[in-house]
């Protein structure tokens, strides 16, 4: 049975996601999947402390969030940073040694540099995969290292890529969302001719206004409406009664598992453009009407949303109303041009794709695999 380490970061939910759709995939197909968050495990409270000040910073300063994402893809800062990251390092090792994996998936790209750094001017003994989480705008972090391939979600992201590295060892099969994206029997009844169209608003910003906007988009006929509001109880008790002061039944929802059954049954996500949201989406075949996008990979999300004709960029209240009214307009012939662009983007099974590339080594690579262990020929 060959062993695939995953290593992940929780700097954002896209980087866990990719691990979670990408692990079930490979053990599904017989392999050995082993999820790590090596920052996590290494640094314990710090480091949970270090995400929840990431998240504060995007939400709160995109303007710092902006130019510390432009210093990392300008300069030598990650380079910089590795003595810095002994510890993370030292585990890294320990785990490689201890585990012995066939195969190596990076969706936190500082595993690449971590790598580089513990067989410095050699290939590991061992496949090295990085999974690109970001879509367009992908930072340099991305690819300074050394991979047997760097595997991302879409075209768009290939071409950027095949700029910086070489192009055989760019793919693009895919985002790994769940195989549940794929597997799903849902049938969803395209809205118009007295279907309505299906709104999923997921608040994940701007929360003090959430209720404001949920009372707006309730005035709007032939729509019906669902939204998950997360752990922030008060911002669902807000909405709950914007809902019955607008004389309207709503599907009201607070943190759930639910999210790609929602994303699957409904027509339209209203959300920013977060890396999992977005890929969920788009696996989903669902167009976005996006709120907000972060300056960075959030923004490539968005224009990979709006240049595909996927949906819209709509960052107000009224531009937000707007677009769903325009999509349930006429038998709702905007949302049917918005959806057939994203079913040409849509890779539902891209975590089985993904799956069956990496565990299809070539024989010129890989001698030997004994006890989920492998060691690469002395040319591969």
């Amino acid at each position: 049975m060959k062993r695939v380490l995953i290593f992940t970061a929780g700097y954002g939910e896209g980087h866990n996601a990719a691990a979670r759709g990408l692990a079930a995939a490979l053990t599904e197909a017989g392999a050995e999947a082993e999820v790590r968050d090596l920052f996590r495990e290494t640094y314990g409270r710090r480091q949970k402390m270090a995400e929840r000040l990431y998240i504060e910073c995007i939400n709160r300063a995109a303007p710092l969030w902006a130019a510390a994402y432009r210093l990392v893809d300008r300069t030598p800062l990650m380079r910089w940073m590795m003595p810095a990251m002994g510890a993370v390092r030292r585990k890294l090792a320990e785990v490689l040694a201890e585990r012995q994996p066939c195969a190596v998936a990076s969706v936190y790209p500082a595993y690449g540099w971590l790598l580089d750094r513990i067989f410095p001017g050699k290939n590991p003994p061992f496949a090295s995969h990085t999974i690109v989480t970001d879509s367009i705008t992908v930072n340099s972090v991305w690819w300074k290292f050394r991979s047997d391939s760097w595997i991302v979600p879409n075209e768009a992201t290939a071409a950027v890529m095949r700029g910086a590295v070489s192009a055989e060892r760019v793919h693009a099969l895919g985002f790994p969302v769940q195989m549940k994206f794929t597997d799903s029997t849902a049938v969803r009844t395209p809205p118009g001719n007295g279907e309505p169209l299906r709104i999923f608003y997921m608040v994940n910003h701007g929360y003090s206004v959430a209720a404001r906007l949920v009372r707006r988009l309730l005035e709007i006929p032939g729509i019906a409406l669902t939204v998950a509001y997360g752990k922030e109880k008060a911002v669902g008790r807000a909405i709950a009664e914007a809902a019955q002061s607008a004389g309207r039944k709503i599907e009201l929802h607070g943190w759930t598992p639910l999210v790609p059954e929602l994303l699957l049954r409904n027509h339209i996500l209203i959300g920013k453009a977060g890396g999992a949201a977005t890929q969920e989406a788009i696996a989903a075949k669902t167009p976005m009407i996006i709120t907000k996008a972060l300056p960075g990979q959030e923004e490539g999300n968005a224009r990979l949303i709006v240049e595909n004709g996927c949906g819209a960029l709509c960052e107000s209240d009224d531009a937000i109303v707007d677009a769903v009214a325009n999509a349930a307009e006429d038998h709702a012939e905007l949302w049917h041009r918005w959806h057939a662009a994203i079913v040409k983007l849509s890779k539902p099974d891209a975590s089985r794709e993904i799956a069956r590339f990496i565990l299809a080594q070539p024989a010129s690579a890989v001698v030997s695999c004994v006890d989920g262990g492998c060691v690469r020929s002395p040319g591969g």
